[in-house]
């Protein structure tokens, strides 16, 4: 008989130390070159890097950083300031309330990837790296040593997974791969954040309003990006660099004084909203602004059907065209049968009105269907919607639409003798026409949030969360769930509806080619499904923000041509892969994707 024997551990044996870096430089000095390569960045920035003004932004100055090199600035800052705050800096600490570690590969991977961006479209656009003055050369190197120090710094390795004797070749590769990528996200996870210190009422409101002065910042230079290369920079600084303010627990620290302050928040949003035009010279980007804010406002009525309620509408954007045809067909349009011209109050009332008769009529036969039989009978409507839009021309059927020449020459709003269609000066400030409307919608969209908040803390909504967890265990409590749904679909549709009525003003014509299911630009039901899912379903600010991306980024891609929506299209499949419950998560549903996550002590009514 053989006795195996395992040798005690005795208890001075040190346990092992898993924590290393994902390279092998020793992680005080990893430390060093990261924040050392932060700081030769910044100075980096402050050099000419191509001798020619031919490449966009005039990257030949010295002493005054320009176009890329803003972007590759706030990199380094970035990376530094996080270094500094590992070293415990005295007066820095409060950049990392998460720890620094990650944040610090975020931002070097930030500096380097837009860096090293710049590096390359400088030597493809103008020939060769010939082109580069020695200021590229340093600040290629910089980021890079940067970035090599930010990965040495050491992190809490998962435990790996044994192999299975029987395993073949090819098995084993995949779980050496699996285990090389859970190495790699427990390297960039952020770590527990700490629960932030109660200051004065007013001390946390005058941090909300910076936040906000920032995010409006954010998005003025971004919407305002002159060319290509900048703004595909942007994308990359500005997606790492959220993901080290994420990493540093800075986000959650903010996302916990916005909780305590919900309404100002919400008001100052709306507030700093309403500075965007006044950022502008001209009306060309509150063009793009009131067009972001049509769309994300039927976003955010459709998050009512499907994050709310949990009901698949893949014919959404049909009611937005209901509503807009009704409210061009009494406003005075030329092409209208009807000869009459209402005020804009009472044209708002029948685009809206139009859209919810057209939303109980559609769910009332059908919202007893579940699942993908639903999905596909709104899809058949929303077609159904733009045939018969295309058809009542006076040939096909009764003369109401003009068909597919649709209703045009619809002439701008009068809103108490204020004509939205012209200039008009504020306090030296040049208000152009989509201002105006940029104005009006603003005010929609503040309506349709109300409406949102308002009946997702209500009665109505806790039962249409509870129809979207289970409708079965809901049924059985004793919640109508056809009538809960019925409401749903018809909320969601007046309020696309409203904002229908608005875009008919804005484009001056209404057509059936506007309200496809899919197409190359929004709104579309495609595009609207995807910035609820995008943004965050059940949540207010994700809907918003996604609609802002979804409209925002294919616009700026069309030097892609052709491979424009395959580049959109592979994003979003990465983000879906790597975030599936949204941008701005709904706490619920990111348990329910993150098994792993901590449960929070308390969720509300909506789970947001």
């Amino acid at each position: 008989m053989t006795t195996h024997t395992t040798a005690p551990k005795t208890a001075g044996t040190p346990a092992p130390d898993t924590r290393t870096g994902l390279i092998g430089i020793p992680p005080h000095i990893g430390r060093a070159l990261a924040t050392g390569g932060g700081l030769l960045t910044i100075i980096s920035t402050f050099l000419a890097w191509t001798w020619t003004a031919e490449f966009p932004g005039d990257l030949t100055v010295y002493g005054y950083p320009g176009g890329l090199q803003v972007l590759v600035l706030i990199g380094g800052a970035l990376t530094t300031l996080f270094g500094l705050a590992s070293y415990s800096v005295k007066g820095l600490r409060w950049l990392a309330p998460s720890g620094a570690d990650a944040a610090i590969r975020f931002a070097a991977l930030a500096t380097f990837a837009t860096t090293w961006y710049t590096i390359i479209a400088i030597s493809a656009q103008l020939g060769g790296l010939v082109n580069l003055e020695p200021g590229g050369y340093i600040a290629a190197a910089v980021t890079l040593i940067a970035l090599l120090g930010a990965l040495a710094l050491p992190f809490e390795r998962p435990e790996p997974d044994p192999f299975d004797p029987d395993d073949t070749g090819w098995e084993k590769f995949r779980h050496t791969t699996a285990q090389n990528w859970q190495t790699i996200r427990a390297a960039f996870a952020p770590g527990a954040p700490r629960p932030v210190r109660a200051l004065p009422a007013y001390a946390e409101i005058l941090i909300i309003v910076a936040v906000l002065a920032i995010a409006l910042l954010v998005f003025t230079y971004g919407i305002g990006t002159e060319y290509d290369e900048l703004f595909v920079g942007f994308l990359l600084m500005a997606g790492f660099g959220f993901a080290a303010l994420n990493a540093s627990g800075l986000i959650s620290q903010v996302t916990q004084l916005t909780a305590r302050h919900q309404n100002i928040t919400i008001c100052g949003a709306f507030i700093a909203a309403a500075c965007f035009p006044f950022t502008q010279t001209d009306d060309q980007y509150a063009t793009i602004g009131v067009y972001i804010l049509i769309f994300a406002t039927v976003a955010l009525g459709l998050n009512i059907v499907v994050g709310l309620a949990g009901l698949l509408d893949l014919g959404y954007v049909a009611f937005l065209g209901v509503g807009a045809y009704a409210a061009s067909l009494v406003s005075g349009s030329q092409s209208s049968p009807f000869g009459v011209h209402f005020p804009f109050w009472a044209a708002v009332l029948v685009g809206a009105a139009a859209s919810l008769v057209f939303g109980v009529l559609i769910g009332a036969p059908t919202l007893r269907l579940r699942g993908d039989y639903l999905a596909i009978v709104t899809l058949g409507f929303g077609e159904i919607f733009r045939i018969a839009a295309n058809n009542l021309d006076g040939t096909s059927g009764p003369d109401l639409t003009n068909g597919s020449n649709g209703i045009s020459s619809i002439p701008d709003l009068k809103i108490l003798g204020f004509d939205l269609g012209i200039q008009h000066d504020i306090a030296g400030f040049t208000i152009g026409r989509f201002a105006n409307y940029f104005f009006l919608m603003l005010v929609i969209t503040a309506v349709v949030v109300l409406v949102f908040r308002r009946s997702g803390d209500s009665r109505i909504g806790r039962a249409w969360v509870a129809i979207r967890e289970d409708e079965t265990a809901a049924l059985a409590m004793g919640i109508n769930g056809f009538r809960v749904k019925l409401i749903a679909f018809a909320v969601g549709a007046t309020l696309a509806g409203l904002a229908g009525t608005v875009q008919a003003h804005v484009t001056y014509t209404v057509t059936p080619e506007q309200y496809l299911f899919a197409g190359t630009s929004p709104p579309n039901s495609a595009f609207l499904l995807a910035a609820v899912v995008l943004g965050g379903m059940g949540t207010i600010a994700g809907p918003l923000i996604g609609a802002s991306l979804l409209f925002l980024i294919p616009n700026k891609l069309q030097f892609l041509g052709d491979y424009q929506l395959f580049a959109f299209g592979l994003a979003l499949v990465l983000l879906m892969r790597f975030r599936p419950e949204g941008l701005i998560a709904n706490k619920r549903r990111k348990l329910e994707f993150h098994e792993e996550a901590e449960a929070p002590t308390v969720l509300s009514k909506t789970g947001a």
